[in-house]
């Protein structure tokens, strides 16, 4: 039942050249940095991942594309990324961008067994191109199918010996989610506690989710965009 690895390097040995990865965290918070750092170390190629965002230039998952690790990509985000936008435009990476709202519950619904679902988010645009659409009460909806991955990467503020995991305010975003979507989930937490020292009640992904649990290091927490205002 214990699922505690060393280390980052531990944790990713048997992702292979063309693996899908999701990654989770929004924007610059809540990223698994020691996995993603861990995997650059490691080279694998061709990789497909799944993330809201690319990271920022030498930072995240800016890693990876530094590194040219990345071969296409699935996310909803991508303005803070320059590397990205050159490698888009030279046609070195496979960029598909999906609504926010959109992309969550496709990740939600691969975890949850559902193939398929109808939104109408994306009708009447480039979003809904090659797609079914199908009316009702007299609104359009597009349909989208689900997403599944072979790694899922998420990172806790804090996880049992088990792999109980508990996120921390935005760090909520996308990881609880991811979790549930891969064929084995990775957690990288801050503290790593015995069993039965996180409240049953608080947790948000439960054990049986997590394949693999590792207290992680050198967390930066940048800020993607400092924004301040005047105080006067």
């Amino acid at each position: 039942m214990r699922k505690v690895v060393a280390n980052a390097d531990e944790a990713i040995s048997d992702i292979f050249d063309g693996a899908t990865i999701m990654i989770g965290g929004f924007g610059l918070c809540g990223i698994p940095e020691n996995l993603i750092r861990a995997l650059v170390r490691k080279g694998v190629k061709n990789l497909t991942t799944i993330s809201n965002n690319v990271g920022v230039d030498g930072f995240g998952m800016g890693l990876l594309l530094a590194a040219g690790q990345i071969r296409k990509h699935f996310g909803s985000y991508v303005g803070e990324n320059k590397l990205l936008e050159e490698m888009v435009l030279n046609g070195r990476i496979d960029l598909t961008l999906v609504p926010q709202g959109t992309f969550s519950e496709r990740i939600r619904a691969g975890g949850a067994g559902i193939p398929a679902f109808f939104t109408p988010a994306g009708v009447g645009t480039v979003v809904a191109e090659e797609k079914e659409v199908r009316e009702f009460d007299g609104r359009p909806y597009v349909m989208e199918t689900a997403i599944k991955a072979d790694f899922a990467f998420v990172k806790a503020w804090k996880g049992d010996n088990w792999g109980n995991l508990v996120y921390r305010k935005t760090a909520r975003n996308f990881n609880p989610m991811m979790a549930t979507a891969a064929k084995v989930t990775i957690a990288e937490v801050e503290h790593l506690v015995e069993v039965g020292e996180l409240e049953p009640d608080l947790i948000h992904t439960p054990s049986i989710y997590v394949k693999r649990i590792f207290q992680g290091e050198m967390y930066e927490k940048r800020i993607e965009r400092r924004t301040v205002r005047n105080a006067s």
